[in-house]
């Protein structure tokens, strides 16, 4: 059966969304999203490992015997999370100072082992570099959201500091959008990483409610169907 590049496309930035309907990597989502800058960084970088991964591995999945496929799954992720790192650390001191430890546990993210376990080992290396694209686009675009949500709430601003992490040239992205305003704490502490999300799942889940009732409504057989 062909692949779609759009059904993937689709699967990665909101059906199968790494965040909002998988759940997984809640860890750093949680953790370093306080800023929408942070969360920026995370989901780029994170991306840049879950892309690489899916290409090499697709690469030479005929290569690797099943019994073993893990173990060499889980090293080529952490060569490639080892050299982000290195990168970050060089070039990008300032928000490698900021999401830490992380980076490295980049690793252990399930949503990078079951891309590679579950696509990237059954496809060609073009279907795996858009999965990745994809998956990697969505969860950056989740983190962003996450932390722009608690950023807004927490201090009135958005994309805080984006010159000092991410370099001069997103210096644009910084905005003011509540002058002279106190701030909410709350949202930039851990607990509001979990408020932040609770919002933002139900969010998606009214627009999939507002969706189906439109699909209802234009194609009345659809219930039928799904009964």
């Amino acid at each position: 059966m062909a692949l779609s590049y759009q059904c993937i496309a689709r699967d990665g930035l909101w059906d199968n969304n790494v965040v909002l309907t998988q759940q997984l990597a809640l860890c750093p989502a949680l953790a370093v999203t306080g800023t929408a800058t942070n969360g920026l960084g995370m989901g780029l970088a994170t991306t840049a490992v879950l892309t690489l991964a899916n290409v090499i591995v697709a690469s030479f999945r005929n290569a690797v015997s099943p019994e073993v496929r893990i173990p060499v799954f889980v090293v080529v992720i952490a060569t490639l999370v080892t050299l982000v790192d290195l990168f970050l650390n060089a070039w990008l001191h300032d928000l490698h100072k900021v999401l830490g430890l992380f980076i490295a546990l980049i690793v252990v993210n399930c949503a990078i082992l079951g891309r590679v376990e579950s696509f990237a080992s059954k496809n060609t290396m073009v279907p795996a570099l858009a999965d990745g694209l994809a998956m990697g686009i969505g969860f950056t675009l989740a983190m962003v959201a996450l932390g722009g949500v608690r950023e807004i709430l927490g201090s009135g601003t958005l994309f805080a500091d984006a010159h000092l992490l991410l370099g001069s040239s997103f210096a644009f992205l910084e905005l003011v959008l509540i002058p002279d305003y106190k701030g909410f704490l709350l949202m930039i502490l851990p607990p509001g990483g979990f408020l932040a999300l609770g919002f933002l799942l139900a969010g998606r889940r009214v627009l999939m409610r507002r969706a189906e009732r439109r699909a209802l409504a234009a194609d009345p057989g659809l219930s039928g169907a799904g009964a």
